[in-house]
């Protein structure tokens, strides 16, 4: 999402630079959406650019998933609206299609329930994708354990993916993570480092984090990370990098393995 909205995007290049440093790095899900825009008639643009980045990739791109969402629509001022309307959805989805190059997506994820659609229909309109098989996996985003279910009910038990808020900062998807690891559905936390950019401001803001990371002699982004994996098997982090140096350091969070001792003093 840094990578395409307005006040936070790097250049081109270095966007994709740092999806192929996440890739060299072992990193096998990229995660995007049609409405990571600079402005609302750019509608796709992080989509082309991660369809870019995988193009010109040196390495086999056959073991990579590419997540993207639809549902969510910005304005004209840069501002944010919904769309859970099946029709709209589909369109969303053929829109990503195009953008992204591909016949089939391999993760679609209904971005944000819109209060003025029920949100079984929304579903049922995630459901006909997957049927019709323009996309291999269904997900949503943004849920709470009641949707997680009658998302999981609606789609056959088919849901594959949840994706909300969680990190040392937003602590209120433990419930929607519980209910995940019971359907054996992913839970994909988004802002996984609670929007804190530096090692200082995790530190600062989070002591435990900071203590154990020097102690560990690692950043307090790979303790956050590697805290949020211990949090279940289910959970899959999804760090926002816009540098090369930032999703290398990120990755090799899934080799840090903490202690009972360090869990709990971060818990």
């Amino acid at each position: 999402m840094p990578m395409s909205v307005a006040g936070h995007m790097p250049d081109e290049a270095q966007s994709i630079k740092t999806i192929h440093a996440a890739l060299d790095a072992g990193v096998t899900l990229i995660d995007t959406a049609d409405a990571y825009t600079p402005s609302a008639d750019q509608v796709g643009h992080n989509e082309r650019i991660v369809a870019k980045a995988l193009a010109s990739w040196s390495g086999d791109t056959g073991d990579v998933l590419v997540a993207t969402k639809g549902g969510h629509t910005r304005v004209e001022g840069g501002g944010w609206q919904v769309n859970g309307r099946p029709d709209y959805l589909a369109e969303a989805c053929e829109r990503s299609l195009k953008a992204l190059g591909v016949e089939a997506i391999g993760l679609y994820q209904h971005h944000r329930p819109d209060p003025a659609v029920p949100y079984e229909e929304t579903l049922g309109g995630l459901r006909d994708l997957l049927d019709a098989g323009k996309i291999l996996m269904a997900g949503i985003s943004n849920a709470n354990p009641e949707q997680i279910r009658l998302a999981h009910e609606i789609l056959g038990g088919r849901l594959a993916s949840v994706q909300n808020e969680y990190s040392p900062k937003f602590r209120t998807s433990e419930p929607e993570i519980d209910v995940c690891a019971e359907l054996g559905v992913a839970f994909l936390p988004w802002s996984p480092l609670g929007g804190i950019s530096s090692a200082s401001e995790l530190g600062g803001k989070h002591t435990a984090f900071g203590t154990v990371a020097a102690a560990r002699g690692v950043s307090p982004q790979q303790v956050c990370l590697a805290w949020e994996l211990a949090r279940s098997p289910v959970v899959i982090p999804i760090p926002g990098a816009s540098r090369p140096e930032s999703i290398i350091d990120s990755a090799a969070a899934a080799d840090l393995v903490l202690t009972d001792e360090e869990l709990s003093l971060l818990s």
